[in-house]
């Protein structure tokens, strides 16, 4: 059973991802995804109007004269939630925690899927698979995810986002379109990681806080390792060790964007202090233009 408060949390977001999508994400979604599900018919004539890049050279060659490949758009993707549910997600500064960003970052791809007639299904995991969730169609399937992301207590504390990607490999033999949303706080991803977006369409959403980014200048702090449990005393009023932080942290991030780019998976960073309409709509676009 759910708390109370558990339970209003689960209906804020819900209604209000419902409103965010009616109102500003369901066009952008199909846009963004449209064609992602196409499957060869059949060859005909080249007609005029038609796009040259459809141009079958093969046939074209043989035949003497222009012929075209045709394709029909599935009518339904198949979209995946992996959501990182360790105890480093348990960690905010500013409004919210992280695993709350990725609750209503998880009900916002969810509905707008749904109204696109896709299915979706949920990942929740550690550094083990806590929880799946098949995909499914429909509005009490979302309010399901959605009450499973807020709601679930983890069993274990650390990450293993390969762990993630072998069991999804494994369950799923259609190719889907699958968000990936960590802190990404886990080693020994790669290679699944480039295995994995070759067989679905992956998408890398990393969450950070600000303070996972630059520390206060507000004298000594011990810092505690959310997932292992180790600490460390550090003296936040010396410049040298502020300026370390950031510029590691910003190391790592670049880092981070350039494996992603390396592998052609698609990413976007959300920060808990910004709101995450914006990194969306932009992703959204870019996706939309490249189509």
């Amino acid at each position: 059973m759910f708390s109370r408060e558990i339970i209003k949390k689960i209906e804020k977001i819900h209604i209000h991802t419902n409103s965010l999508v009616n109102d500003i994400f369901a066009g952008e979604y199909e846009s963004a995804f449209k064609g992602r599900g196409m499957e060869f018919e059949e060859v005909r004539e080249y007609t005029p109007g038609d796009e040259i890049r459809s141009i079958d050279w093969n046939v074209t060659a043989r035949m003497g004269k222009p012929y075209v490949k045709e394709f029909k758009e599935e009518r339904e993707l198949t979209v995946m939630l992996l959501i990182d549910v360790s105890s480093s997600s348990l960690f905010g500064t500013v409004k919210e925690f992280k695993n709350e960003v990725a609750a209503e970052l998880g009900a916002i791809l969810a509905f707008a899927a749904i109204k696109s007639n896709d299915k979706v299904g949920l990942i929740i995991f550690t550094d083990t698979v806590e929880k799946f969730i098949p995909p499914k169609k429909g509005r009490s399937h979302v309010w399901r995810v959605i009450k499973e992301v807020i709601g679930y207590h983890p069993q274990k504390t650390n990450t293993d986002i390969k762990t993630a990607l072998d069991f999804l490999n494994r369950v799923l033999n259609r190719r889907a379109v699958c968000f990936l949303i960590s802190d990404f706080i886990s080693e020994g991803y790669e290679k699944i990681l480039r295995i994995t977006n070759k067989k679905h369409d992956i998408i890398a959403i990393t969450i950070t806080d600000p303070r996972e980014r630059v520390l206060p200048k507000i004298g000594f702090v011990e810092l505690e390792d959310a997932e292992t449990g180790e600490t460390i005393l550090i003296d936040t009023s010396d410049k040298n060790i502020r300026e370390g932080f950031k510029s590691l942290n910003e190391e790592n991030t670049k880092k981070r964007n350039e494996l992603f780019r390396s592998m052609g998976v698609d990413y976007i960073n959300i920060h808990t202090d910004k709101s995450l309409i914006d990194p969306i709509m932009k992703f959204f676009l870019l996706r939309e233009r490249r189509l």
